[in-house]
């Protein structure tokens, strides 16, 4: 998304401007302390055939293909779990993918979204013209972006929402007296009454906005002994600063986007008001496991608030990795891109995908 990553100690810091954000990193000393221990038998069994992962939804995820999968013995084993959560990762020294078994009691889970950014919806809040950037950063690749959350993540949410502990949405930036009325956060729920009028003056703010910044440069001063970098410095690939965005693009209110059908008992997450809360949040509500999605893969899925950067320090995580989009610039698609940093991702994390999650059906009373 709009949202690029400066350098890190490899890559934790996300460029504030882009993503207008702020990124908090949970340290090693915050994790919570496991509370008792089992011994897994690393059993790997070699899969013959086995068909390609992510391959539901080809049109956004390439789907991954490596010669050798393994199958490992069930990892999480909830007493009482009634929801099945099928994942892999990645190992060097297994020289493949190993793929185990989960059972997840859903009422101990939840289902988080990363940057359901609302841009070129209908709301209101719109990539400034004629060469303004957000999100996805253009308007073919923003309507991209909200095709696969009509078709992809909407179901998925939906499909879970009135048996998991919550649905969450993470937003960039921080309380600015509208999004914290409009939709319950982790400080409180408003009043039906005090939702309509917030979602009235967010209308009023996103659609007051000018969006409309300077035009391209049309010359350009370069040296002759370094034409090359004096050209980058007056034209980059990716400025989204007010002279393009117009200035305060980035203090108006990012709202969830009108692709997903939230609840009332819905949860925004605000980037700025940092990760603990958002931990203990979660454990009050006695979260345990996170099924994330959202966007973008290379970017705030990982990095922000919500990213399984801070999460998977302190909860079970497992990326549904067709419900997620990499930034794909120099391309018409985000198949290979989301393919390649989802298989980076591996390395460390669980990948699921969303027809490898199942609900037990309910016991008849």
């Amino acid at each position: 998304m709009f949202r690029f990553l400066k350098s890190q100690t490899f890559s934790r810091t996300v460029v504030a401007l882009a993503c207008g954000m702020t990124v908090f990193v949970a340290t090693a000393e915050d994790s919570a302390s496991p509370s008792k221990s089992r011994t897994y038998r690393n059993t790997l069994t070699r899969l013959k055939n086995p068909a390609p992962l992510l391959a539901d939804h080809p049109k956004f995820v390439q789907p991954v293909k490596e010669v050798t999968r393994y199958e490992a013995p069930l990892l999480v084993d909830d007493e009482g779990a009634d929801l099945s959560v099928r994942a892999w990762r990645f190992s060097y020294n297994a020289r493949g993918i190993i793929e185990m078994p989960n059972r997840l009691r859903a009422d101990q889970t939840a289902v988080i979204m990363v940057h359901p950014w609302g841009i070129d919806d209908g709301q209101g809040w719109t990539t400034p013209e004629p060469a303004g950037v957000c999100d996805f950063c253009t308007l073919d690749k923003n309507h991209l972006a909200a095709k696969h959350t009509r078709t992809v993540i909407n179901p998925f949410l939906k499909s879970l929402r009135d048996r998991v502990a919550l649905v969450m949405f993470s937003l960039r930036g921080g309380r600015d007296g509208v999004r914290e009325r409009a939709y319950r956060t982790i400080t409180g729920t408003p009043s039906g009454e005090v939702r309509r009028q917030a979602a009235k003056e967010m209308h009023d703010v996103l659609n007051a906005f000018d969006y409309r910044g300077e035009p391209l440069p049309q010359t350009l001063s370069l040296s002759s002994d370094t034409p090359v970098i004096d050209y980058f410095k007056q034209f980059p690939g990716l400025d989204a600063g007010a002279r393009y965005n117009n200035a305060g693009f980035w203090d108006l209110p990012t709202p969830v986007t009108s692709d997903i059908e939230m609840a009332p008992d819905d949860v925004v997450i605000l980037d700025n008001d940092g990760y603990p809360p958002l931990r203990t949040f979660l454990r009050e509500h006695g979260v345990r496991h996170v099924l994330l999605t959202g966007y973008a893969t290379d970017m705030c899925f990982c990095e922000t608030t919500a990213g399984f950067r801070n999460l998977s320090r302190d909860f079970n995580v497992f990326l549904v990795g067709d419900a997620t989009l990499a930034t794909f610039p120099a391309n018409s698609t985000p198949r290979y891109a989301t393919n390649a940093h989802i298989s980076f991702a591996s390395l460390n994390q669980l990948i699921t995908q969303v027809s490898w999650v199942r609900l037990d059906e309910p016991a008849k009373p």
